[in-house]
């Protein structure tokens, strides 16, 4: 037992009030591992529905290209592609369960190929796949946003996770232990201070007794 711990009514008070605050905590970081693993397998279902819905869109857009290209020809596929603009991934940062996970969005920069020249001068089937290919890649930017999700929630799981069990099965042990070894010292003194009275008690009575004894 550590030296340190001073036998005291007032150090039993505290320790006490330490081990109902550390059981609070604990109580507090299960339900966060709760939530975060709750949170962990919806993100999970929802990435695994995307997936597949992506292989479908994937191969319909091929489709939908190799029948631009045998409507329109390769040539004006890629002078149209020429024409089309250039995208970014823009990543900010939001908060999920307490946890900070990167939001990507993409951004179209200025183009020549405008919305009102696509629905006017672009054939509807090469419209088709700049809308079905626009879809995929949002889709796919989704995918990547919910992935990295998964991987920082995992993280904050095992991080909570070894807290918890840092507090469950080291803090809180010890803390109990500090307040039996104070219990039992204080026992000890209270029982010293009883026997030491009863010896004082008797030792008056009996110089009491002498004393009137020789009288």
């Amino acid at each position: 037992m550590p030296v340190e711990i001073r036998p005291t009514r007032i150090e039993l008070i505290n320790v006490n009030r330490r081990i109902r605050l550390a059981r609070k905590g604990l109580d507090l970081l299960k339900m966060k591992r709760t939530s975060l693993v709750m949170e962990f397998f919806n993100i999970s279902r929802t990435v695994r529905g995307m997936r597949e819905s992506i292989r479908n869109d994937l191969a319909n857009g091929l489709e939908a290209v190799r029948l631009a290209e045998a409507f329109s020809g390769i040539m004006n596929l890629e002078r149209i592609a020429d024409m089309s603009a250039d995208t970014d991934a823009r990543v900010a940062t939001k908060n999920v369960m307490g946890v900070r996970i990167p939001s990507l969005n993409v951004v179209y920069h200025e183009s020549l190929l405008s919305e009102i020249y696509r629905s006017v001068s672009i054939p509807a089937i090469i419209e088709d796949s700049i809308v079905r290919f626009e879809s995929i890649l949002r889709s796919m930017l989704e995918i990547a946003e919910k992935e990295n999700s998964m991987r920082k929630l995992l993280r904050e799981i095992d991080r909570t996770k070894r807290r918890s069990n840092a507090i469950e099965n080291i803090l809180i042990p010890d803390l109990i232990a500090n307040a039996k070894f104070i219990r039992m010292r204080l026992d000890e003194i209270e029982r010293e201070t009883f026997t030491m009275l009863k010896t004082v008690k008797r030792n008056i009575e009996r110089k009491s007794l002498q004393n009137g004894g020789g009288a």
